[in-house]
């Protein structure tokens, strides 16, 4: 397999991304299975979705942890065996949402915590001169997988208040332990004497600031700061993602489910049209311009999103999904990027999944933005949350100072 082309193994990754992050497709699905639980609250709902978010970071950190005694061909097998258990087991789900919190949240969240460091580690060492631009392409088959199978799962899955999730949720645990099996053989790294293409050697490959372990990265100031902006940022993006279906839904009362799964699906195609154009601008222009952008672009989903709401405007919810869901996608490679950039390649693995924890405390802003709404009764207070964590992420991003050369 070391002998086939490294775009072949960076189309596998996107294979296994592209069902990994189907637990972004949540809010879609959570349409079906709250129509047919209609004495769950929003905020039950959302837990769901906070928990999928809480155990892939568990699942990242893991994998990491272990990334030296365990081949990334066992994890994305794994990754497998668990979307399969927790698919079985969350369509058993009864009055009670314990099952979906266990077969969704805890097993599928763990799945796709594996799934994720997997591809992520492995590609990032087939490509150590494209670190910015392979972290966006990889990483637009996870943004782009909540509007395939979101698109997929409302065309199979009517919201008529039926238990027909349930046998959706059994075919999808079916299918992905199928398309993981396949893509595990994929996963090989290159050997020590590896380099990349001729083309690739002509341009000078900036080095990273500094080559440490976890331990010594997590004393730098440099990565609490950037901790804290990616929690806050994620956390604006978590809220947009969980609540997008009722959002559409409060302005578009008389638009089909149909309609409404594809204007939420916007959120996951720009979001994988931004995770390729921040990383490449990542490349080109640095950190710091890179998060000035999706900080403004951000804010103006904000201002968008709150004229629609304020106006029951259609047209402006879809341009906000869209703009936000651009946005939300410079997270996610900007976090692959700045770990190579500034802690180095050799414990990326490890490094990598620990920023990739900030989703844990990140994720809980889609449980509060499901209580602000059963409080409020309206989605404009999602929006005034998003505005006010975008805000702190300015002024955290002040303090961020990329490092001086520890080797």
């Amino acid at each position: 397999m070391k002998n086939l082309n490294r775009w072949v193994y960076a189309i596998v990754g996107i294979i296994v991304l592209l069902l990994a992050g189907l637990v972004y497709a949540w809010s879609v699905m959570s349409k079906s299975i709250g129509a047919s639980r209609p004495d769950w609250t929003a905020a039950q709902l959302s837990l769901t979705f906070t928990l999928v978010m809480a155990f892939f970071c568990i699942g990242c950190l893991i994998a990491g942890i272990l990334a030296k005694k365990v081949s990334p061909k066992i994890y994305v097998l794994f990754s497998g065996i668990l979307f399969l258990a927790g698919f079985l087991i969350a369509g058993m789900t009864g009055t009670s949402p314990a099952m979906l919190y266990l077969g969704f949240g805890v097993l599928c969240g763990l799945g796709a915590g594996f799934a994720y460091n997997a591809v992520m580690s492995t590609m990032s060492a087939w490509f150590p001169d494209k670190q910015g631009l392979i972290s966006g392409i990889l990483l637009m088959g996870f943004g782009l997988s909540a509007f395939i199978v979101g698109k997929v799962f409302a065309a199979v899955t009517p919201s008529d208040g039926s238990n027909a999730w349930q046998a959706t949720f059994r075919v999808l645990g079916i299918i992905i332990v199928i398309v993981m099996v396949v893509c595990c053989f994929f996963f090989v790294k290159p050997g020590a004497d590896f380099k990349p293409p001729a083309a690739a050697e002509k341009k000078v490959m900036r080095e990273p600031a500094s080559d440490i372990n976890s331990a010594a990265m997590v004393k730098k100031a440099s990565f609490w700061l950037y901790y804290i902006w990616a929690i806050l940022i994620s956390a604006s993006g978590l809220v947009l993602v969980s609540q997008a279906s009722g959002i559409a839904t409060q302005v578009g009362t008389a638009v089909s489910d149909g309609n409404i799964a594809t204007v939420v699906g916007l959120i996951s195609i720009c979001n994988g049209i931004g995770r390729v154009i921040f990383g490449a601008l990542f490349d080109k222009k640095g950190y710091r311009l890179t998060m000035i952008v999706d900080m403004i672009i951000f804010i103006a989903a904000c201002a968008l999103l709150a004229l629609a709401l304020t106006s029951d405007s259609f047209l402006l919810i879809v341009a906000g999904f869209m703009v936000g869901g651009f946005a939300y996608g410079g997270v996610t490679p900007t976090n692959s990027a700045i770990i190579s950039d500034f802690f180095g390649r050799t414990n990326y693995p490890m490094n990598f999944s620990l920023v990739n924890t900030n989703l844990l405390i990140a994720s809980f802003a889609s449980t509060i933005a499901g209580k602000l709404y059963d409080a409020s009764g309206s989605y404009l207070t999602n929006i005034f949350l998003m505005f006010g964590v975008i805000i702190v992420g300015f002024v955290v991003f002040l303090g961020i100072r990329r490092p001086k050369g520890d080797k």
